[in-house]
């Protein structure tokens, strides 16, 4: 290829927007210069992503399906709900104190309460009760979503209180992080601290439905063949994920809360948070999947057509009706999977139209002969309370997300220490770093370069490369070279590399060949909009940002090597990368000689004791890598003197 004079990299970077004034050294210009296609690299995660998320494939037979329906139920629940030091939670007694109970509107009551989800966290209620009860009376879990008034808010109460004045008992329960539990402790990016310890940040948000469920069930007066759960929003979300895993459930009425991951990895307003997106959960099953769970029963599909948040139902109806709609046809129960559509107002809504087409259903299936319920709405807002009004006292030291993730933290044993024989120190370091290879999902692959330009100056020359890692990414790399250069680092930073010059500057005086890199999600890489969320993705398809991230270094250095025939040693600037950087040189300590850390943690625990949550950095939170492989055992796999 053509070297290209400094003067011309000049003019192209000035039309661009750069000029000398911005760079100290004349190849500070071509560091900053761009070299992947723009989007490359969410292009890159969405392929990533689709490429291995499930197929839903349904059985010949509703018999066939029954089985292989409970086994995915079964799956997700032991596997994703209750992974690891989760487990425990799921059989803990679960307590409930019932508070005082307060005049409601005409023909009802409030009954206030507190029930634990799981030890320590306790989770406020509000039970509508009707005055008078004939017969057993229908059951009613009413979830919302992120919605800062939570149990308190407007269309959540009118649905409660039309749900009560039907006779039925209705349970309005509050959700982590909102209303009364809208508290630093529980902002759902904090849920991620449980999976770094090697438990499940989704089965806290399970369990307070769980137990809301069971709370209902315990009722004396309550009917448990009739059970209807509805949420707008996050509670759309915890309505398809209760209704398709807990067939007590007996109708369900998810409203704008979900679609299919496909669709999501396509329609990036639909991409969800934490809970919405688990760990692992796409390795067993995606949105369609729990869709078709819903069969035989009774369901009510609610979207929104110009649904301003997310999941509009143009793109999000379809491929759940698609995926459903066949596993209904196998018990012969087409006419029971139901769906509407909002146009007025048609913004993300749980609104009178869209109450009143559950209501629909509401009379369809639970009122009983010969008493047909009404559709309509009955007019109950000058019934509405206050926040203060339904406010139920908690504990003072209500559990949390970082309270429960540091508990673990202190159970955690002791962590193994290397035998002082050398033979066995050997031994045990590969045994543990193929550990940590499972523990961060490393994947070895091979990077092919390719020259994008070259530039070269007054004793040095300069390269721009764009590596293929695999079959899966492409990654910038800025090759400068120094006259007499007999060595080759490695340089990445939290910043990404247009914020390394001046390490870069006083590596290339030392003669050191320099590559700077952006790897998956820092620099060029780092995806413009929803970057975390695309992150959540990667870890729910059972792999995780920092073994694709490491794996890339990896890749780099070893091409290195074999390209200019040199040690490679690595250079990170900033805690993310060092962590990084720290992994790949455990993992591979044939491909990486030497080893320079700037601003490392000493411990992953730092997340746990700062309160970050996973969109601050989302590679650290790598599951159970705190219980297993904290900082200091991955230092213990180096090879000798790697670490300067």
């Amino acid at each position: 290829m053509r070297t290209v004079p400094v003067f011309c990299i000049v003019l192209i970077l000035a039309s661009a927007g750069f000029t000398p004034a911005d760079c100290a050294e004349p190849w500070e210009e071509f560091l900053n210069q761009p070299i992947l296609d723009k989007d490359q690299t969410v292009r890159d995660t969405v392929a990533f992503v689709e490429s291995r998320l499930p197929p839903l494939k349904l059985d010949s037979t509703a018999a066939e399906w029954q089985v292989t329906a409970d086994k995915l139920r079964s799956a997700i629940l032991e596997r994703i709900v209750y992974r690891g030091l989760a487990a425990r939670w799921r059989d803990a007694p679960c307590r409930v104190e019932w508070k005082e109970t307060v005049d409601g509107g005409p023909g009802y009551r409030l009954r206030k309460l507190r029930y634990e989800a799981l030890p320590g966290l306790w989770i406020p209620a509000i039970l509508y009760v009707p005055n008078t009860i004939t017969g057993k009376a229908p059951l009613a879990l009413n979830v919302h979503g992120h919605d800062p008034q939570g149990k308190a808010a407007g269309y959540k109460q009118l649905l409660c209180i039309n749900q009560v004045k039907r006779g039925m008992l209705v349970l309005n329960v509050e959700w982590l992080g909102m209303g009364q539990l809208r508290q630093p402790g529980f902002s759902h990016g904090r849920m991620n601290q449980l999976d770094l310890c090697g438990s499940s940040g989704l089965a806290p948000f399970y369990l307070a439905m769980k137990r809301g469920l069971d709370i209902l069930l315990d009722l004396p007066e309550g009917d448990s063949s009739r059970v209807v759960v509805a949420g707008l929003s996050g509670g759309g979300w915890q309505t398809i994920f209760l209704s398709a895993l807990d067939t007590r459930v007996t109708l369900s009425n998810p409203v704008a809360g979900y679609s299919g991951y496909r669709t999501r990895l396509h329609q990036w307003s639909d991409l969800g948070d934490s809970e919405q997106t688990p760990l692992d959960f796409g390795t067993i099953a995606d949105y369609t999947h729990l869709t078709a769970l819903l069969a035989p029963r009774p369901a009510l599909l609610t979207y929104n057509l110009k649904d301003n948040c997310c999941f509009a139902s143009g793109h999000a109806v379809p491929p759940l009706l698609e995926a459903a709609r066949p596993a209904y046809a196998l018990f012969g129960q087409a006419d029971r999977l139901a769906h509407h559509v909002n146009s007025d107002p048609g913004n993300h809504n749980f609104d009178r139209d869209n109450r009143e087409a559950l209501y629909r259903q509401l009379a369809e299936h639970f009122s009983g002969k010969g008493e047909p319920w009404t559709p309509r709405e009955i007019e109950s807002a000058d019934e509405l309370q206050t926040a203060e009004q339904l406010h139920v006292e908690l504990p003072e030291k209500n559990a949390n997300f970082n309270s429960l993730a540091l508990d673990l933290f202190r159970e955690f044993p002791a962590k193994p220490t290397p035998p002082e024989d050398p033979l066995q120190r050997s031994a045990w370091q590969a045994n543990q770093r193929e550990l940590l290879s499972k523990q961060v999902a490393f994947r070895p692959a091979k990077a092919t370069a390719q020259r994008v330009r070259e530039v070269s100056g007054e004793g040095w020359t300069a390269c721009a490369w764009r590596l293929q890692v695999g079959s899966d990414w492409l990654i910038p790399v800025v090759e400068i070279t120094p006259e007499g250069a007999t060595e080759t680092r490695l340089i990445c930073g939290d910043e990404g590399r247009q914020a390394t010059a001046a390490t870069v500057a006083s590596l290339l005086k030392e003669k050191v060949r320099v590559l700077a890199v952006d790897p998956f999600y820092f620099g060029e890489c780092k995806i413009a909009s929803r970057a975390y969320l695309f992150a959540l993705m990667i870890n729910t398809v059972g792999e995780r940002p920092l073994g694709v991230q490491a794996g890339q270094l990896i890749a780099v250095a070893q091409w290195a090597r074999d390209e200019w025939k040199s040690p490679v040693g690595l250079v990170c600037q900033g805690p993310r990368s060092s962590c990084i950087s720290l992994v790949a040189a455990a993992l591979e300590p044939d491909s990486i000689r030497s080893l320079q850390l700037q601003q490392p943690h000493d411990s992953l625990s730092i997340l746990l004791t700062e309160n970050v949550s996973f969109d601050a950095a989302p590679e650290l939170f790598c599951a159970g890598l705190l219980a297993t492989h904290d900082l200091p055992l991955v230092r213990q796999l180096l090879a000798p003197g790697v670490l300067k």
